[in-house]
């Protein structure tokens, strides 16, 4: 699928960790505090009424120097929505993040569930870098065990990932699981974790 971004290529032992749903008080506080434990940035792919109904937990993202990026206004399946209604949901949500942090130059897209027309990704193109990943922890699965959870993120995270993990109450468990050791495992190997 040409003109999405999978990987971040030629990077050496970076890692860039993404975190989609929020932010919610729940979930994304307690993921900040794993992240400074280590260092680690991260970018988060933000529902745009979590950002009005919790606008002190996105505060708290860009005061610690994460990147808050575009997850629709309200989660919108792009398989399920028109063309302009997929559109209009997306500038609600980046009219939101702008007035959050005026002075991001970059615009960063990921469509909810991965899901996205040839329509819907060509028009957001224009404006947008489309972000998708190569490692998708699963940890929404209330089937997956969160210690194969974290296995399965360790095993096929290479240098230069886009890893997603959720903050959201469905992956509360497995992420809470996997997400600091995920973060201990590759810090050890070196690997510093940047934003997009």
């Amino acid at each position: 699928m040409p003109g999405y971004t999978w990987h971040r290529l030629g990077q050496d032992k970076k890692l860039y960790l993404t975190f989609d749903d929020g932010p919610i008080p729940e979930v994304t506080p307690w993921v900040l505090e794993q992240l400074a434990k280590y260092g680690a940035k991260a970018t988060f792919f933000c529902v745009g009424e979590n950002l009005i109904k919790h606008p002190e937990v996105a505060q708290q993202a860009l005061a610690q120097g994460h990147l808050l990026a575009n997850h629709t206004h309200n989660h919108l399946k792009g398989w399920r929505a028109s063309l302009k209604a997929y559109l209009q949901n997306t500038a609600q949500c980046q009219e939101v993040l702008e007035r959050l942090q005026p002075n991001q130059s970059s615009k960063l897209f990921r469509p909810p569930y991965g899901r996205i027309s040839k329509a819907q990704a060509a028009a957001l193109r224009e404006e947008y870098e489309l972000i998708m990943w190569d490692m998708l922890t699963n940890d929404y699965d209330a089937a997956l065990s969160p210690e194969k959870c974290l296995q399965m993120a360790i095993k096929y995270t290479q240098s230069g990932s886009i890893i997603v993990f959720h903050d959201s109450l469905k992956a509360k468990r497995n992420m809470m699981y996997a997400l600091p050791r995920f973060l201990e495992h590759f810090s050890r190997l070196g690997y510093a974790f940047e934003t997009l």
